[in-house]
């Protein structure tokens, strides 16, 4: 999801994940300078992080590995607000960092494109504790044509579907299993004078997560896989008509209310509704729950519930497949010639150590075996079913803007509002987003 839009920290911990993936393309600022290169006699490498309040648990890493190599890690917090431009700034220059956090997909494409990146594929098959140490779907969601450019380095933020127990409990309502399930829930809840769905359209990438998770439903998680992958002609695969006429469908009935476009999740209007009983259900990220806690702490710990996105009748897609922000990683500058000492440093990613220090600070890992430590998350009965929902996903999609790259993203996001607001039919979306190569 777009994080440029996302302008308020204290709502979640989506800024980290998806912010700054599109504005890699952004205008370029002065270069940072980068650390000797290391050799057998040590030496030091660079390393770019996101400086926010989780950059303690990348600075825990570097200690503990510096204290154990030839090689240290020099890490350098930027603030999230100059990220983005101050790495595409930087590795346009001799002087880039060794080692730097990004978003994964099309935000390192540019760098993958212009022989920037190490392809870091031979190097996991090969090591036990990099190929078996994360969950298989986020490994494989950093990759680009198939080949490892990142390895997982913060926590996992999948899309969930969140409903009021309150209110269902009251209506005595079960979350939907099935598409059917889903339109008879619509048709009570109007009934009720409940609007089904909080949706904060005038922030499009609340939107986007319903596009996301309709095509993969509809038509499996190879149509998007395809678009990804360049081919823009799969944006006229059926499955992308049906999603779009099936948001239509929601719209036309009053899922979302009459007034939802003016509705923003950053300032708070669609949290409130949901927490507030005027809604019923929100389609949101694994932040919503950090959001509900901040705002209102009651209904996050007694009454917030969470399901799968249910299937459609006839869709290919697997029930299990999950879309979102798998998560950040760190990806390797092609000018290191030693690659030893980097792998080594990410190894430590996928310790028990490292794990631990991410529960400690609120983030559900993407490591193996990391189940057995989600008893110390602040919710973990929510932390396990985020985990056990990752583990078990054949796919896991990542976020479309972030996927595409700022040249696409934009207008993507552009055509989907004109689909929300009225302003463009199912078909008329579906060519526009084929003109978008």
């Amino acid at each position: 999801m777009t994080p440029g839009l996302f302008t308020d920290r204290t709502f979640s911990r989506r800024g980290v994940l998806a912010a700054g993936a599109s504005a890699l393309a952004a205008a370029a600022v002065s270069a940072c300078g980068s650390g000797s290169q290391p050799g057998s006699g040590g030496g030091t490498l660079t390393a770019f992080v996101y400086g926010d309040d989780a950059v303690k648990v990348q600075e825990g890493a570097v200690s503990r590995f510096n204290k154990g190599s030839d090689v240290r890690i020099k890490l350098e917090p930027i603030p999230g607000s100059d990220y983005s431009t101050k790495l595409r700034t930087a590795m346009g220059s001799p002087s880039g960092p060794d080692i730097f956090f990004n978003w994964g997909g099309g935000s390192i494409r540019p760098f993958q494109e212009a022989g920037k990146l190490v392809d870091l594929t031979d190097a996991v098959r090969s090591d036990a504790q990099l190929a078996n140490g994360f969950l298989p779907a986020v490994l494989e969601a950093g990759t680009l044509a198939g080949r490892n450019y990142g390895i997982p380095m913060r926590g996992m933020q999948p899309v969930i579907l969140f409903y009021n127990k309150s209110v269902f409990d009251e209506h005595r309502l079960t979350p939907p299993e099935s598409w059917q399930d889903m339109e008879r829930l619509i048709d009570t809840l109007l009934g009720k004078k409940i609007t089904p769905f909080a949706l904060g359209g005038s922030d499009t990438w609340t939107e986007l997560m319903w596009l996301e998770y309709l095509v993969d439903r509809i038509g499996g998680a190879e149509v998007f896989a395809r678009i990804q992958a360049g081919d823009s002609e799969g944006w006229g695969d059926p499955a992308v008509l049906r999603a779009a006429q099936t948001v239509k469908d929601l719209i036309d009935q009053g899922a979302f209310g009459d007034n939802f476009s003016s509705v923003s999740y950053v300032s708070g209007g669609a949290p409130a509704l949901f927490a507030q009983g005027k809604a019923a259900m929100h389609l949101m990220g694994s932040w919503e729950y950090a959001t509900q806690l901040g705002k209102y702490p009651d209904f996050a710990k007694k009454h917030l519930g969470w399901a799968l996105f249910p299937s459609l009748p006839g869709g290919k897609g697997d029930l299990r497949n999950v879309v979102g922000n798998p998560t950040n990683y760190w990806s390797l500058n092609a000018r290191v010639k030693d690659h030893e000492p980097a792998l080594a440093f990410f190894r430590e990613m996928a310790s028990e150590q490292y794990a631990q220090a991410l529960v400690d600070n609120g983030d559900i890992p993407t490591t193996t075996g990391a189940e057995n430590l989600l008893d110390a998350s602040p919710s973990p009965q929510f932390a396990r079913f985020q985990y056990q929902l990752v583990e078990d996903a054949p796919s896991f999609t990542l976020s479309w803007d972030q996927a595409l790259g700022a040249d696409l993203a934009t207008p993507m996001l552009t055509e989907i509002n004109k689909l929300f607001v009225g302003q463009s039919s199912p078909q008329a979306f579906t060519e526009a987003m084929k003109g978008l190569a």
